[in-house]
């Protein structure tokens, strides 16, 4: 079994900064790539950003500039730093990781709990 654990959210106000993080744990044999996704009720989901396991990087257009994919594998963790935030980027925020597990068996996609963020003043 694979978990992914977010944690960083909260409420700021604009123009503000938040880090997310999302460490995954559990029977691991590697990591493809990982990606953040917010959802409001208005947008339903979308993606955020993505990295790969080699690092590259892709954002949507509303953040780029402002948020700031990374991760450590040494940890299995996958960082979003949230800069100059806006209301708008107010939503529930959930990675997601492409995990193949010890064992053998085909990549396989996990998604964290969610984790809010309240940008507000």
């Amino acid at each position: 079994q694979v978990q992914l654990v977010e944690s960083g959210g909260g409420l700021v106000q604009p123009g503000g900064s938040l880090r997310l993080s999302c460490a995954a744990s559990g029977s691991i044999f590697s990591i493809n790539t990982m990606d953040w996704y917010r959802q409001t009720p208005r947008n339903g989901r979308e993606l955020v950003a993505t990295i790969t396991s080699g690092g590259n990087t892709n954002y949507a257009d509303s953040v780029k500039g402002r948020f700031t994919i990374s991760r450590d594998p040494a940890k299995n963790t996958v960082y979003l730093q949230m800069d100059s935030l806006k209301p708008e980027d107010t939503a529930v925020y959930y990675c997601k990781a492409e995990v193949r597990r010890a064992g053998g068996g085909s990549p396989y996609n996990y998604w964290g709990q969610g984790t809010q963020v309240t940008v507000s003043s």
